[in-house]
């Protein structure tokens, strides 16, 4: 079968037509797309994007019918056995290499950030239980932390992973707690620390692995998709150990089904690179005989939400940034945000946990928050 053929039944598959009128249709600009697809699969089919091959009004509804029908899954690359080798034998999340992500993604700008996410730069999924308004979702995903490690005023907190200091900062604000947060992105840091001025907050720029002391809670909230699975065991132990005998953590993490080792190719290489998005059994091992599980809480279908949104407010902020950024880079964050959005309205790929473990267990059992 043809090469063209061939993706073109694929496609009908998903109820998606080339050159089609339809909201997910695709409209073909270079006759070499399908053979580039199927010789790089998704990392070609994103760089053919990046480059104008083919377009698509609404990328979000075209991953959502190419993702139910796991097409993806029927399209075997040559190279596709690569990722696996490298995920196999190599530490990608060690310290050397946790910087890269921080320097192409995290350090973009903070202007670039500030005009997508909310007025908290949350930059993780938003709660929208009772709201369409994602300023009232990241609100609420920070409250929902806070009420889900009972915090208590005077209590010292530990963060993972800080991003630009929301948390620490609401939670110092509203619960009265002390919070010393590690991130090793300077411009997240810079800012964290701006907004956190005359808090009883610390930001420390440096890796999660430095972190030491004892304390009453500790929360890592969107930081574990860069811990890595030959990590995650250190990870959890580095928590176990700053835990008090009575404390508590909350892990927000992406989450997937499948059991591949490795990340989407295009997006590790343009978006994430080293990022490790853990499974189930990846991390119930990782728990096992250190900490208890008290709560594992699934809201994935939420980051569709957060996702469209961001994608509103960059493509209506984008006048500002098209100079310094340039078209190329313009299709690839569309293509980032809206695949993603697709991913996760599937409900197969993309999960978002809220996972609770406590040190020792929770006397007369653990009150789950909602």
């Amino acid at each position: 079968m043809k090469k063209k053929q061939l993706m073109q039944k694929l496609l009908t598959l998903s109820d998606i037509k080339t050159n089609g009128e339809r909201k997910g249709d695709i409209i073909v600009n270079n006759p070499k797309l399908f053979s580039r697809i199927l010789a790089k699969g998704s990392l070609g089919l994103g760089e053919a994007y990046m480059e104008g091959w083919w377009d698509c009004e609404d990328l979000d509804i075209f991953f959502d019918k190419l993702l139910s029908a796991k097409v993806n899954k029927k399209i075997k690359p040559i190279n596709a056995i690569f990722p696996l080798i490298k995920a196999k034998f190599v530490n990608l999340q060690n310290k050397k290499r946790s910087k890269k992500v921080a320097e192409q993604h995290y350090d973009l700008g903070n202007e670039f950030y500030s005009d997508m996410l909310d007025k908290r730069m949350q930059y993780t999924c938003g709660y929208f239980k009772n709201t369409t308004d994602l300023e009232k979702a990241q609100e609420n995903k920070l409250e929902l932390v806070c009420r889900k490690l009972k915090l208590k005023k005077g209590e010292k907190v530990l963060e993972l992973g800080g991003g630009w200091g929301g948390f620490a900062k609401y939670a110092s604000e509203n619960y009265g707690v002390h919070v010393t947060s590690y991130n090793i992105s300077k411009e997240q840091v810079a800012y964290a620390r701006k907004i956190c001025k005359g808090l009883p907050v610390e930001i420390k720029q440096e890796d999660y692995r430095k972190a030491k002391g004892k304390y009453d809670k500790v929360a890592s909230i969107g930081l574990c998709e860069h811990v890595g699975p030959k990590n995650i065991k250190k990870f959890i132990s580095l928590v176990n150990d700053c835990l008090k005998e009575n404390g508590l953590f909350l892990l927000h993490t992406i989450g997937k089904n499948s059991e591949n080792k490795y990340t989407d190719p295009w997006i590790e290489k343009y978006i994430f690179p080293n990022g490790s998005i853990p499974t189930i059994p990846t991390m119930a091992n990782a728990f096992d005989k250190k900490l208890v599980l008290e709560d594992w809480h699934n809201f994935g279908s939420d980051y569709d939400k957060t996702l469209m949104v961001w994608y509103d407010n960059f493509n209506k902020n984008w006048e500002k940034h098209k100079e310094q950024y340039g078209k190329t880079f313009h299709r690839m964050w569309r293509y980032y945000l809206l695949m993603c959005a697709g991913s996760f309205r599937t409900r197969n790929n993309g999960q978002l946990w809220q996972i609770v473990l406590s040190k020792n267990g929770i006397r007369n059992g653990y009150e789950s928050e909602r």
